[in-house]
């Protein structure tokens, strides 16, 4: 069958080739099938038991973001109001765009950090006094961004700088980029002119996870922060693709070139390599089920690699990942597989970001993760910033009733800043004050 089908590749080469230079739109790289089953992934969500946990026994988690770690005054002030309003666990962002809230081996020291004295740590000062108030620390680490979508960092040893080859590539760029010099000015500026022309769908510039330097480079990180820190976990965020439209670089297109080439018939072969020195992207289209495969692939081994380096390590700490909350969208635009994750073992904790002000797809959402989860630890993430104290109050109600070990509100940060949600700067306290109200009955 294999034989019959490969005899098939020039016609489809054919054909592909006239339709990606037609094409204005991306096809979905999910088979409908395939699609109905993710749906239909969470099978029991409608007959998921509820559960009554002992507060206790519950995470009561949140994002702070590495702003307040820059300043020593906000720092003291996010584990002094944790620890008055009840939460167990303070999730610290200390590696935002390829930089460095910490004393690190691997990148420079962050920006933001410039004017405090060099031997601020403040890693290091967060779970000092965090641990003396009884609260766990988790260093939280975003993976593959590594740059804004504005203005690029003033750090001449970052790695956009140093590995301009590590960075992801949109298929629009691709073939411009394909054959230039990643070290060449007008490649950077490719990519940063793009992203900002883009900035309404993504967050900055990503490196990519086909690249084993860059798998290699986070795994030198997290055991970098473990070998000097008594954290009590580590936490992925941006363990992902920014969309389906990335990553088409030159290392990530070659690779699977070569994967491909292996499986092939020499006359097959010389076929595609003859349409590929002219279009480099014709692998990545003519088998584009197969590369998402391919990018879903380089994700999920990024974890695994790093959760087992950290538990040959350190088996008692806690490795987390924010996740999409919609599995299906999740797995077919960003490439994140949390659910094999699971699967396999190679995560402690899910923290599905689930956002939205509706009460009811909060429940849908959080009851897929809890119903597939099973016995691995579920913290249903909430977006504290954009709906009130009841909002809030209500899902951290349904996440318990589902049997969430726990809830995590994003974020601190925007808990005490002003906002018309938050006039008076005190959500936490309203937050603290609901749930001692709900656990006292």
């Amino acid at each position: 069958m294999k034989r019959v089908a490969y005899l098939l590749i020039p016609v489809l080469i054919i054909c592909v080739s006239a339709f990606v230079v037609a094409q204005k739109t991306v096809p979905a790289l999910t088979p409908p099938a395939l699609l109905r089953s993710l749906k239909s992934a969470s099978h029991s969500v409608a007959a998921t038991k509820t559960f009554a946990r002992k507060p206790e026994d519950e995470a009561r988690a949140l994002w702070v973001v590495r702003y307040t770690m820059a300043s020593p005054t906000a720092l003291r002030d996010s584990i002094k109001r944790a620890k008055e309003n009840g939460f167990t666990d303070l999730l610290v962002q200390i590696r935002g765009r390829g930089d460095a809230f910490y004393d690190s081996k691997w990148e420079p020291r962050a920006e933001e950090l410039r004017a405090l004295p060099e031997d601020f740590d403040p890693l290091e000062v967060m779970i000092r006094e965090a641990h003396a108030e009884g609260l766990r620390v988790h260093a939280w680490i975003n993976a593959f961004v590594v740059a804004n979508v504005g203005t690029l960092p003033n750090l001449p040893d970052h790695i956009i700088y140093k590995h301009p080859d590590w960075l992801m590539v949109p298929r629009q760029l691709a073939r411009q980029l394909y054959g230039m010099d990643p070290k060449a000015p007008e490649y950077l500026k490719a990519l940063r002119d793009y992203t900002r022309a883009h900035h309404d769908v993504l967050e900055g510039l990503y490196a990519s996870p086909a690249n084993p330097e860059v798998r290699q480079h986070l795994r030198n990180i997290w055991l970098d922060v473990l070998s000097k820190y008594e954290v009590d976990g580590l936490h992925f965020d941006y363990v992902r693709y920014p969309n389906f439209n990335f990553d088409f670089n030159r290392n990530s297109l070659d690779q699977f070139r070569a994967e491909v080439d292996a499986t092939l018939s020499e006359k097959d072969k010389a076929t595609l390599h003859r349409v590929a020195a002219r279009n480099p992207l014709i692998y990545a289209t003519t088998f584009y089920d197969r590369y998402a495969h391919f990018q879903r692939r380089q994700v999920s081994d990024t974890v695994e690699s790093i959760y087992h380096a950290v538990k040959a390590r350190k088996p008692d700490v806690t490795v987390s990942a924010a996740v999409a909350a919609d599995y299906a969208e999740g797995y077919r635009s960003r490439f994140q597989d949390w659910k094999s994750w699971l699967r396999k073992g190679i995560i402690d904790v899910v923290c599905p970001m689930a956002y939205t002000p509706s009460t009811e797809v909060f429940r849908k959402q959080m009851a897929e993760a809890v119903t597939y989860a099973g016995a691995q630890s579920v913290w249903g993430g909430i977006g504290s910033w954009r709906q009130p104290v009841d909002g809030t109050l209500e899902k951290i109600k349904v996440a318990r009733k589902l049997g969430a070990q726990g809830f995590i509100l994003f974020s601190y940060d925007s808990a005490v800043q002003f906002s018309a949600l938050n006039p008076q700067k005190d959500y936490l306290e309203r937050v603290h004050e609901g749930l001692v109200a709900d656990d006292g009955r």
